[in-house]
């Protein structure tokens, strides 16, 4: 089992001037430690959530990725997720392919239909029906998908057009980013997950939850005829694993069971603190399960 470290929360410490190099230390003691992704949320105002609020600080996603790939050199380096309506799809592709070029080849594109309405109405962004999200969500799949091969013609979808997809440099090496898709939505998101992701992202709500998840994607997998154990299965454990550590390592195991392959985990507390405990008390007994 892998371990991915998802740095949500910008506001310890509270001056902003020290955002960066907690960030970095926080980056460089979680890549010793073995962590294997590092990934941010694609949000302009904090969520309302776990005692947070919209007036926090909070950075773009894709410019701190790239100083996180100055400080590190083996993590994987993504967003969780990469909120459709925020980035016209062939900007995105070259975004992505730029972190993948700086980084040594260590993007990973993370995919989402945003939903965030309160950040997208104060900054201007555009905000459509459910429906429409997710079909430019697809289309934008498809663009990234034809910018990362050999086709540089043009693109014609419902939502997007372009007249070229023209994408140099490429992707480093004899790959592309590998492409996730974020969230459990099982109509449309696990569809999605079939037709075209390297990865799912699932909440670990309960091993009982992700199990039916999962039996969803395999019957989207069996109609689009595409090979289940092809997709790498990935959850986000939110509740606080240093107090709960028994009960996270316990369903860690049982999600391993699943054929998820990476548990990703939040701070709780000042990301530096927290993820050098991660390193002396999770990081080994995860990477020690089968």
């Amino acid at each position: 089992m892998k371990l991915g470290l998802h740095y949500w929360n910008y506001s310890m410490p509270a001056d902003p001037a020290l955002i960066a190099p907690t960030l970095a230390e926080t980056a460089r003691i979680a890549e010793q430690a073995g962590v294997s992704s590092f990934t941010l949320m694609d949000h302009y105002f904090q969520m309302k959530t776990r005692g947070t609020t919209a007036d926090e600080p909070m950075l773009e996603g894709y410019t701190t990725l790239g100083y996180v790939a100055a400080t590190t050199e083996r993590m994987t380096l993504g967003l969780m997720v990469t909120g459709v309506m925020y980035r016209h799809p062939g900007l995105l592709a070259k975004i992505v392919t730029t972190l993948d070029v700086l980084s040594g080849g260590r993007a990973c594109l993370g995919l989402g239909a945003s939903w965030y309405e309160r950040e997208q109405r104060g900054l201007g962004v555009p905000v459509v029906p459910m429906g429409e999200r997710f079909e430019r969500l697809e289309e934008t799949i498809q663009i990234c998908l034809q910018m990362w091969s050999d086709d540089n013609g043009p693109y014609e979808g419902r939502h997007s057009r372009l007249a070229e997809t023209l994408c140099v440099p490429s992707p480093l090496g004899d790959r592309r980013p590998p492409i996730m898709v974020g969230g459990g939505g099982e109509k449309k998101t696990l569809l999605l997950v079939a037709r075209y992701a390297d990865a799912c992202n699932l909440f670990a709500t309960s091993v009982e939850e992700v199990a039916r998840k999962l039996d969803v994607l395999r019957g989207h997998c069996a109609a689009e005829g595409r090979d289940y154990d092809a997709i790498e299965k990935t959850v986000m454990f939110s509740r606080p694993v240093l107090d709960e550590t028994e009960s996270f390592l316990a369903d860690a195991e049982e999600y391993a069971k699943l054929g998820v392959s990476e548990i990703q985990v939040l701070p709780d507390r000042h990301p530096v603190t927290f993820v050098e405990q991660v390193a002396e008390r999770i990081a080994p007994l995860v990477a020690a399960i089968g």
